[in-house]
């Protein structure tokens, strides 16, 4: 049975992104880490958006911008990000970008194998998959779980779940200056329901049919759905050249206590998606960078988790978003009606003071969140 000091089951966004900040590190090489996915990662099966004010992953970043439009029913707002700007990444550059990495690493491997079971014995780990078995130091999972929330009703489960499509139009109607952050005017049918569109060209962008809700719909309301809204934007002519479809956990579930000393979850099955927004890449970023740092200093995975403040007010978001699905688009629309767009994306990156923190959570209803956090004190 080959042994290796690092597995990694899963490859998807947070297994690579530690696996390149091992290697950014330099202080790796002495360590055999393997990564196991059914997924060969060789098709562009996601899109991950983020706003930044770095040049990290500029090499791989296929569009930008400086604007964001954000509208319901009643109003439209451009929002200025300045000092940020909006990125989108293709999925298939990134596993690009990370897998060349790691082939000109002679300690890093990855097999493609569907991982069935891993578990922690005393002082080493063990990872089966459907063909072999494989033993470890240390395992980072990013397999999700989704009996760990669904088993408890403490912490309540929303799902960010969404159809896209990129398509091309014959009419040029897109602005590729802006990028529509959410659009309220879609029909919300008692939910949380918007649209999401990434202009890359006058004539391209990709459109999605976005829900922050607890159930799915049907794959066709998410279709017809975008097909109003061509319509709504004057697309007579066009064609689809790729469709994406996802479902992201919105939750403040504390996935960390299932870590062990020898087993740590990662990505969402770690809690690194942002529970109140559902945005993966950046948290995950950050979260990888932290892990980096820990693993020089600590052993025991058991330590690496620690709650401030922003858990508790995704909590609370979450909490109001759970109970009253029908009123996302309006508090949502109370924070970016008026609100400092810089101030909002420093606070939703966990950067802001408590000052600024104030100034940001006074724009939501008020009622609101009084009475959700009167319901978590009692």
């Amino acid at each position: 049975m080959q042994h290796y000091h690092y597995i990694f089951t899963g490859s998807g966004l947070s297994a690579l992104m530690t696996v390149y900040e091992m290697i950014l590190s330099g202080k790796f090489k002495d360590k055999n880490i393997l990564l196991l996915d059914e997924n060969p990662k060789k098709s562009n099966d996601r899109t991950w958006c983020f706003w930044d004010n770095s040049t990290q992953f500029d090499e791989i970043i296929s569009k930008k911008w400086n604007v964001a439009l954000f509208a319901n029913e009643n109003f439209q707002r451009n929002l200025d990000l300045n000092p940020y700007q909006y990125k989108m990444v293709r999925g298939l550059d990134f596993y690009n970008l990370i897998f060349d990495l790691i082939s000109k690493q002679e300690n890093i491997h990855f097999v493609n194998q569907k991982v069935t079971d891993f578990e922690e014995l005393g002082s080493h780990c063990i990872v089966k998959t459907e063909s072999q078995n494989y033993t470890c130091n240390k395992i980072f999972n990013s397999i999700y779980n989704p009996n760990f929330v669904k088993s408890q009703s403490k912490y309540p489960l929303l799902q960010q779940h969404f159809i896209g499509w990129f398509i091309k139009s014959k009419e040029a109607v897109f602005n590729p200056d802006v990028a529509t952050f959410m659009d309220f005017s879609v029909e919300q049918r008692e939910n949380t329901r918007f649209m999401y569109v990434l202009p890359t060209s006058s004539t391209e962008a990709l459109l999605e049919y976005t829900l922050f809700s607890k159930d799915l719909l049907s794959k066709e309301e998410y279709e017809n759905e975008i097909q109003k809204y061509t319509q709504k934007l004057g697309i007579i002519d066009y064609e689809i050249i790729e469709k994406e479809q996802g479902n992201i956990p919105m939750t403040s579930y504390k996935f960390w206590k299932h870590n062990t000393k020898n087993i740590i979850n990662i990505g969402s099955v770690g809690g690194w998606t942002k529970a109140s927004t559902g945005y993966t890449f950046k948290n995950t970023t950050i979260k990888s960078k932290e892990l980096i740092q820990f693993l020089s200093k600590e052993i025991d995975f058991r330590k690496f988790h620690k709650m401030d403040k922003f858990w508790f007010y995704d909590l609370l978001f979450l909490d109001v978003l759970y109970r009253r699905n029908d009123l996302g688009s309006k508090v949502f629309s109370s924070l970016f009606k008026k609100g400092n767009p810089t101030l909002i994306f420093k606070f939703l990156d966990e950067e802001t003071t408590f000052w600024e923190d104030l100034q940001v959570i006074w724009k939501c209803p008020k009622g609101l969140f009084i009475r959700a956090l009167f319901k978590r004190i009692l």
